[in-house]
């Protein structure tokens, strides 16, 4: 063997046994899956590596990756739908050159197929793939999956093969060894309250029946329905366990270290409680200890060197974290509306509380705990918007949530309190009780359990001597990472070219809700670097991030969008985001500035891409200018997703397909691949209580981009019309909202309901 070569065959030795050392001196499995990962690509030359270990609960493959400070989780069933899958399935090792080479996947099993869903997800593309099974003995503990060369072969070959095999055989024996140590269960968990008579077996066998007809767990309901003590069945299961117990008194609280780090989402998904540090030593609480996949999330949290689980109960999970992080939990049921309506009753002589303050909280009157009550279930059942609708002193005063842009029946409050109830709204909102002929807005500052929420409140005078009230829960939030916003890989990869020029315009448009100012944040958010100095005006400042200097506009003392912009001029800007283009004069000037060497951002009302340069032109904005400064102009529309706790997958008709073919473009959807088998699966909206039976749950985007290509100005230069610079868009590349919703409908996001609903074609 030549020098070089036994050089390098050394180097890959030493590497081989570094990473088996590595591997068998990780804490546990967890740590093994999220850091011993970049070890092993150096070593067989790949872009991309995941571990995969057996979940012996579920009989799926988990693996464990980090996203910022949060342990997210991959799950993947054992199935022919899946690489991972099949080699979980079936014990055999794949090694693809092309991963969407449907006829080479075949060789392996007729029905097995490439799942590119996280290719479309993440803008990564795979081609090859080195699957291998991760066994001890004959037992399976987990996959082993290598992604795509980088030496520029378009194959894995025999030696990465050799390699990556080792490296899974030592997985196998380390994933063994960590199970082996697992806890042993003994044969009834809750053998102990039988033992000490506290329970009889046909109860307990009872209260088993009871648990799964009705879908709760078994302590719940011998706690419950039983009467046990929690602190009895809590010892009968840390017996079981051989683990101490939690059980939460209302006043237990996460320590604050905890809280920065941890999401509170995140832990109440996966129902584990940190508790306190001691030493060197974390205390976290969960239902089941040996829970592997749990317990390894745990511990790549990293909150301690050791981990000290403890018992306890679901519902003190749940209420410890809701605690901790100050979140409401479950909010008031439609009895407890009913019980505030009735004390109503006693109070109405005395009209409503008019006490005025900064930020308002909730206090025992009826009146005030009736209005106090309708925002946080607002707030808790993500509603956008709540109206609240009087019809005069014969009929009921109607409540209504706008939630994913659909209005519910929310509450119907008895017509004789309806005026006590706009009285304390427009309190709230610091306006005048007594005009009630002429429409006011204000705002409500909502202090609930020491979280602060904004509303911006509109009054207006309707029919009858009444007056509605429309409350729009501003998103005090951060801005949502461009990779989250449900952009195509392709259009995430174009809006990012053009929001990194230095100069240039680049416009947001779509109707009012679409997402417009959350987009042209999460741009923001993309190039806020400290070297740039970014201004804002906005009406309202909805969403606030660090390095931006925000400017509320204020019509009535003259700082208007045009005025703020002036302003930012003489201020030394690299960028400039307008929130609307609302008249030729701030157009003008947004213009002007991007014509001068700035970036400027900016949204607009129209109905697509091409539409918004004839809008500016009738405006009266120069078309040689004009045509100069612009970048791109993205279209945009929030549809509803389906509900994925109650989707159902089903195989669409020949007609169906054809109709939606017909709606992207039929040559245009086989120049991407998609094209009808009986094998084709979308996804139908069913109902279920998580989304109020209405089948949908959650919005995502649709967008269509148009780009300021050289043929595209010229166009705009020669005021052509809408038809043919749309025409010339799509040569171009543009895909339309409708062609963007038809992708997402074969995705499984949503379905051709909801993208009929918002587009036009």
């Amino acid at each position: 063997m030549p020098e070089p070569e036994l050089h390098q065959a050394l180097a890959k030795k030493e590497k081989l046994a570094e990473i088996i050392n590595l591997i068998h001196g990780a804490e546990d499995i967890g740590d093994i899956i999220v850091n011993i990962r970049p070890r092993i690509l150096d070593l067989v030359d790949a872009e991309r590596v995941t571990i995969y270990a057996v979940d012996a609960h579920s009989k799926q493959v988990y693996s464990l990756y980090k996203q910022g400070d949060e342990i997210r989780e991959i799950r993947v069933p054992r199935s022919t739908s899946s690489l991972v899958g099949f080699v979980a399935l079936s014990g055999q090792p794949v090694n693809v050159k092309n991963a969407y080479d449907e006829a080479e996947l075949r060789g392996y099993h007729p029905n097995l197929r490439f799942d590119s869903s996280w290719d479309q997800k993440t803008g990564f593309t795979t081609r090859q793939v080195l699957t291998l099974p991760i066994l001890y003995e004959k037992y399976l503990m987990g996959v082993l999956q290598l992604l795509n060369k980088t030496d520029g072969e378009n194959s894995f070959n025999n030696h990465e093969v050799q390699a990556a095999s080792e490296v899974a055989k030592t997985l196998g024996i380390a994933f063994y060894n960590r199970r082996r140590m697992a806890p042993k269960r003994s044969p009834n968990k809750f053998g102990q309250l039988i033992d000490k008579g506290l329970i009889s077996e046909k109860n307990f066998e009872d209260a088993v029946t009871y648990a799964r007809m009705n879908n709760k767990g078994v302590s719940e309901v011998l706690v419950e329905k039983y009467r046990l003590s929690k602190d009895e069945v809590l010892k009968s299961l840390g017996a079981f366990y051989n683990t101490g117990f939690f059980i939460y008194d209302g006043t237990q609280r996460m320590p604050e270290e905890f809280r920065d780090r941890l999401k509170h989402d995140y832990l109440k998904k996966i129902a584990v409680a940190p508790l306190a540090k001691k030493k060197s030593t974390v205390e976290v609480a969960m239902e089941d200890p040996s829970d592997l996949a749990k317990a390894d999330a745990v511990r790549v949290m990293a909150l301690a060197p050791k981990t000290n689980f403890l018992i306890a109960l679901p519902g003190d999970i749940q209420e410890y974290l809701d605690a901790s992080f100050e979140v409401a939990s479950g909010g008031y049921t439609q009895q407890d509306v009913s019980e505030i309506l009735g004390e109503l009753s006693e109070e109405m002589d005395s009209g409503p509380v008019m006490v005025e303050q900064e930020e308002i909280a909730e206090t025992d009157s009826a009146v005030v705990r009736l209005a106090n009550q309708i925002i946080i279930d607002g707030f808790e059942r993500g509603a956008s918007d709540i109206h609240v609708e009087p019809y005069g002193s014969k009929h009921p005063c109607r409540v209504r949530f706008r939630i994913d842009g659909i209005c519910h029946v929310y509450q119907e409050i008895p017509a004789s309190h309806r005026a006590a109830l706009v009285s304390r709204l427009k309190i709230m909102s610091h306006l005048d009780i007594s005009e009630r002929r002429l429409p006011q807005d204000g705002k409500i500052r909502f202090r609930m359990r020491n979280r602060t929420i904004e509303l911006r409140v509109a009054t207006i005078p309707t029919a009858g001597g009444e007056e509605d009230v429309v409350m729009r829960i501003l998103a005090a939030s951060k801005p949502i990472p461009l990779k989250d916003m449900g952009f195509s890989p392709q259009n995430i990869d174009v809006f990012q070219s053009i929001i990194d020029k230095p100069y240039g315009i680049v416009l947001c448009v779509g109707p009012t809700g679409s997402g417009k100012t959350t987009t042209l944040h999460s741009a923001l958010g993309h190039i806020n670097t400290p070297e740039r100095k970014i201004w804002t005006a906005e009406d309202p400042v909805e969403i606030t991030q660090p390095g931006l200097r925000q400017v509320q506009m204020r019509p009535k003392i003259g700082l208007t969008f045009a005025n703020a912009m002036r302003a930012f001029l003489r201020a030394d800007p690299d960028v400039i985001m307008v929130g609307e283009m609302r008249d030729q004069e701030t157009a003008e000037i947004g213009i002007e500035a991007s014509l001068t060497g700035h970036l400027v951002f900016s949204t607009l009302h129209t109905n697509s891409a091409p539409e918004t340069v004839t809008r500016l032109l009738d405006m009266g904005i120069e078309a040689f200018n004009f045509a100069d400064s612009l970048l791109g102009i993205l279209a945009q529309r929030l549809l509803r997703r389906v509900c994925k706790k109650c989707r159902e997958a089903y195989h669409p008709s020949e007609q169906e397909f054809l109709s939606m073919a017909e709606a992207y473009g039929m040559d245009e959807l086989a120049g991407i691949g998609i094209r009808y088998s009986p094998e084709t699966s979308l996804n139908a909206a069913r109902g279920c209580p998580d989304c109020a039976g209405t089948g949908y749950r959650g919005r995502m985007a649709l967008h269509e981009l148009m780009l300021g290509t050289d043929e595209v100005k010229r166009l705009i230069q020669s005021k052509a019309t809408v038809e043919e610079i749309r025409e010339q868009a799509r040569r171009d590349g543009m895909t339309t909202l409708m062609q963007d919703g038809v992708v997402k409908v074969f995705q499984g996001h949503t379905d051709m309901k909801q993208v009929r609903a918002v587009c036009i074609k």
